[in-house]
């Protein structure tokens, strides 16, 4: 017997269409994955056509501002252990667990650092961010009138506040978001 398929509706032909173009785009990214320093020097270059736009058009502050801070935020996330220990000191607290006795190097349990947000979803974020903001720049409707300096002194100074912050918590739980730094052990071979 001959069953003759069902005519493809122009909905699904799209939609097939456009999985084939999100499977190549993850498959380009996947590729991307382990060329860290090409992919951040790609941003890098990015960010600098960016704020050669903002200069040269001398508008579209707003688009940059809002930009600092969502870039400021994703630096934030970046720095911050998944498993914050100030809320696990929080709840050990409530939970009365904190004065079984006091602990000695031998039983901590080590905990390495992981990210609230990994490196790569810090970069794909960041250069996502870093085009709908470039795209954005050439659109008269998204260049608002404002006085660019106020923007400049407010980033910065939320800026500062928030990176002390950070840095107090990094200091009082003895955490580094960073490899650098850190002692390295080799295997001795015996």
């Amino acid at each position: 017997m001959d069953s003759q398929e069902p005519e493809q509706t122009p909905f699904a032909a799209i939609s097939a269409q456009t999985s084939v173009y999100a499977r190549q785009y993850q498959a380009y990214l996947d590729k991307s994955t382990p060329y860290t320093t090409y992919r951040w020097a790609g941003t890098g270059v990015l960010l600098l056509f960016f704020a050669l736009r903002i200069l040269f058009a001398q508008g579209w502050y707003i688009v940059a501002y809002t930009l600092g801070i969502y870039l400021l935020n994703l630096f934030l996330a970046f720095l911050q252990p998944k498993f914050d220990p100030s809320i696990e000191q929080d709840t050990e607290m409530e939970d009365g667990s904190v004065g079984g006795g006091l602990p000695t190097k031998q039983d901590e349990e080590f905990r390495p650092f992981i990210r609230r947000l990994p490196e790569f979803k810090f970069w794909y974020s960041a250069t996502r961010a870093l085009v709908i903001g470039f795209f954005c720049s050439w659109f008269e409707i998204f260049n608002i009138p404002v006085f660019w300096p106020v923007l400049v002194v407010y980033w910065l100074i939320l800026f500062s506040l928030t990176m002390r912050r950070q840095i107090q918590h990094m200091i009082k739980y003895r955490y580094v978001p960073f490899t650098f730094g850190k002692a390295r052990y080799n295997r001795s071979s015996t």
